[in-house]
């Protein structure tokens, strides 16, 4: 086999390499959040803004300033700083867990 020939296999296996590598990275499950007591979801720790179920949508069910199910709603179950479930409540004995996508949590 000639050099070129060689580089170009070589070359050929680290481009499908990388390939490989980013479709698990971008395909890679963020953790969520959930009720510790009854496990009822609340979305994603997800920074996309425009995804549905991301806390970072301003538009969506978890993330809206005005949706009961959001940890950013101020006067809501799991965002008010006076709530047993808040996250904004430093003493909170019931806050929201975050799990990972096998579901261990932090």
């Amino acid at each position: 086999m000639s050099k070129i020939a060689a580089y170009i296999v070589t070359l050929f296996f680290a481009v499908t390499a990388l390939f490989v590598l980013l479709f698990v990275v971008v395909n890679a499950a963020p953790p969520i959040l959930v009720d510790r007591q009854t496990g009822k979801y609340l979305g994603t720790l997800f920074s996309n803004p425009y995804e549905p179920d991301s806390v970072s949508n301003p538009f969506g069910q978890y993330g809206s300033q005005y949706s009961q199910d959001s940890i950013n709603n101020p006067v809501g179950e799991y965002g008010s700083p006076y709530s047993d479930k808040s996250i904004n409540n430093p003493y909170a004995t019931n806050p929201p867990i975050i799990l990972d996508p096998d579901g261990n949590d932090y």
